[in-house]
């Protein structure tokens, strides 16, 4: 089993005329992994997952998908064999029916499992007979799951995954995707709920205005991410605490908030020297992480 990147790219940028929705993005997806890739509606999510299937060409940079460039077609062509890929609008043939279109679907690839697809089928309550248009949200969401578990791929790119499951299809899925990674399959997947992130990610890449803004693993960012809640005498200056490490500083009278990913000794330090009459270090969440994150970009 290989250890090179599952997905890798250098500078990729994609423009529409004068707006670049993805800027000169160094992503690196290590294999054998569960990677979450957060950002808020229009932050580059789905173009970049787009490039890296090949669907659109990238206006520069370079990319890796498989150990395969995916600005070479044939390359991009043989890499594709080897993912599943869940839309973020799940599209299908609106005219099959649920049947139908596993029964056509599974006519295209060699590494299909019909009992998997059978299991998947009865677990997720699809209607065999119904006609995909007349599917709910839900239910369509469901089915395009179940065509890409079905597979044994390589790696799985999930565009919004969750969207219009309930609690307990939620829950199926975090399940299933921690069972695909605990058999080898590499896992991509964007999603605007991060308790669900942080319930099954190894790594967490946050993407905000076509940047990527933070690229680490969960424990890194729960290890490392503190705020800070200092009080003192007279009113603080701000940019005495604006140093490495420091993410944002807030004041309000006589009290600062610091958002640290780092560093937090060097603060504690000069707030004991700026003589602090309160000094409140606290660990942060994935959510406060991601707002502050968009927030300060």
């Amino acid at each position: 089993m290989t250890n090179a990147p599952a997905i890798e790219t250098h500078g990729l940028v994609k423009s529409y005329g004068r707006v670049e929705a993805v800027r000169a993005l160094n992503l690196c997806v290590e294999p054998n992994c569960i990677t979450a890739f957060l950002g808020c509606n229009g932050a580059g999510k789905s173009t970049t997952i787009k490039m890296l299937l090949g669907m659109i060409a990238p206006s520069a940079g370079e990319g890796t998908v498989l150990g395969k460039r995916i600005g070479d077609p044939n390359e991009s062509r043989e890499a594709r064999g080897k993912i599943s890929y869940v839309a973020e609008n799940k599209p299908l043939y609106g005219y099959m029916s649920v049947e139908q279109t596993i029964r056509f679907a599974g006519s295209f690839y060699r590494d299909w499992r019909d009992e998997t697809a059978k299991e998947l089928l009865y677990r997720y309550g699809l209607p065999l007979e119904r006609k995909v248009r007349l599917l709910s949200k839900g239910m369509r969401t469901k089915l395009a799951l179940l065509l890409a578990f079905a597979r044994r791929p390589e790696l799985l790119i999930l565009d919004e995954p969750s969207e219009g499951l309930d609690p307990v299809g939620i829950e199926e899925l975090l399940q299933t995707l921690v069972g695909q990674c605990a058999e080898g399959t590499t896992v991509f997947f964007s999603s605007h709920q991060i308790a669900e992130v942080e319930r099954i990610a190894d790594r967490v890449c946050i993407l905000d205005k076509g940047r990527l803004m933070v690229d680490a693993s969960l424990d890194h960012l729960r290890e490392s991410y503190r705020r800070i809640d200092l009080v003192f005498p007279t009113t603080p200056c701000e940019p005495d605490f604006r140093m490495n490490g420091i993410e944002s500083v807030r004041g309000a009278g006589c009290q600062l908030s610091v958002f640290a990913s780092g560093n937090v000794e060097a603060v504690i330090e000069r707030a004991h020297d700026l003589r602090a009459t309160s000094i409140e270090v606290a660990p942060v969440g994935l959510r406060d992480i991601f707002l502050e994150t968009v927030k300060e970009n």
